[in-house]
């Protein structure tokens, strides 16, 4: 059974949105999910969000028709298992890197960082595991009530087959009214196989490994859980100042490495440079003050989170969200 074979009637007749709005994309994929960057890197934006609801889980058919990078914020007492329905997307979650072409599937459920990049056309069915189901039915998957164990849970072939099975049958009651004390029971039982599943896969797998990379693709870095707590370090003494004059010399010395290790880490992990993660940071931060304060001056809040020329924070703002400051501050 493949991917392309499923029957997804049931999604493509629940739609949330469309849209061809990069900001409008943004914010509503966002309320679904968590908060996250979005980075549109080429081809015409054509997104469409589609969700049913079993009874604890929810199913989401996702796809932006340009090609992305995300940058999620790590996940609010869910995981998310991705099914790539077509194209390709590549992740790498706290460090663990994978590729997923059509029809191959992974759960997802970062501490630190998610990066992923979909290809243009890629589109994923996204089912949205509760760590309520989960502390209930596989407790050893989690650290705490609501860390799961691996961060990047690839799902061999075998149980790729069966996880296709598993959907199909979540679409297919999703679309039946709850008529009976028994269909309900039944129900919960289903879930719970996913739960019970989810664990069966994660046992066979004792180290996160990533059986769909491709032979050049990265390897798991030496140092990983060391790069953890100086991304911490990093990013807990960004927050702390992002309204106070920061120097790249700072950031080495908070991350406890040089300035050279300072970049290479941020590259290895962000993608960009230590300068432009703060940035960003920062620009985030701006934003989410003219969404809470609507009508408020843009030039106070651009100087509150250290942004002392206008012409240049306007372009990284719009490079990062898609539309003006003052667009999001309704002026």
């Amino acid at each position: 059974m493949s991917a392309l074979s499923l029957d997804l009637s049931a999604l493509q007749q629940r739609p949330l949105f469309t849209s061809d709005l990069r900001v409008d994309s943004h914010d509503l994929v966002a309320r679904e999910f968590s908060d996250h960057g979005l980075k549109w890197c080429g081809g015409p934006v054509a997104t469409s969000l589609s969700k049913v609801r079993v009874r604890q889980l929810q199913l989401f058919m996702l796809q932006y028709g340009a090609e992305v990078e995300i940058r999620p914020r790590p996940f609010d007492d869910f995981v998310l298992v991705h099914l790539s329905l077509s194209g390709t997307a590549e992740m790498v979650s706290d460090g663990v890197p994978i590729r997923l072409p059509a029809g191959a599937a992974a759960l997802i459920a970062p501490r630190h960082n998610l990066h992923m990049r979909w290809q243009q056309g890629a589109r994923q069915l996204i089912l949205k595991v509760p760590c309520q189901l989960l502390r209930a039915w596989a407790p050893e998957l989690l650290v705490g009530d609501s860390t799961f164990a691996h961060p990047l849970l690839p799902l061999s072939a075998g149980q790729g087959q069966q996880w296709h099975f598993l959907m199909q049958s979540l679409l297919h009651v999703s679309q039946q009214a709850v008529e009976s004390t028994a269909h309900a029971r039944w129900v919960d039982h289903m879930e719970s196989n996913v739960a019970l599943f989810l664990a069966s896969c994660a046992q066979s797998v004792p180290v996160p490994a990533a059986p769909l990379l491709d032979a050049g693709a990265d390897k798991l870095l030496p140092g990983a859980h060391g790069d953890v707590r100086r991304l911490d370090r990093l990013d807990a003494y960004m927050r702390s100042r992002l309204c106070a004059p920061v120097a790249l010399e700072d950031l080495a010395r908070a991350a406890g490495v040089s300035v050279r290790g300072l970049n290479m880490l941020c590259q290895r992990h962000h993608g960009e440079s230590p300068m432009a993660l703060l940035r960003n940071m920062r620009l985030d931060a701006v934003r989410a003050r003219l969404q809470e304060r609507r009508g408020h001056c843009v030039t106070d809040a651009a100087l509150e989170f250290g942004f002392g020329h206008l012409g240049r924070f306007s372009s990284y703002y719009r490079e990062r969200f898609g539309e003006l400051p003052s667009q999001t501050a309704g002026n």
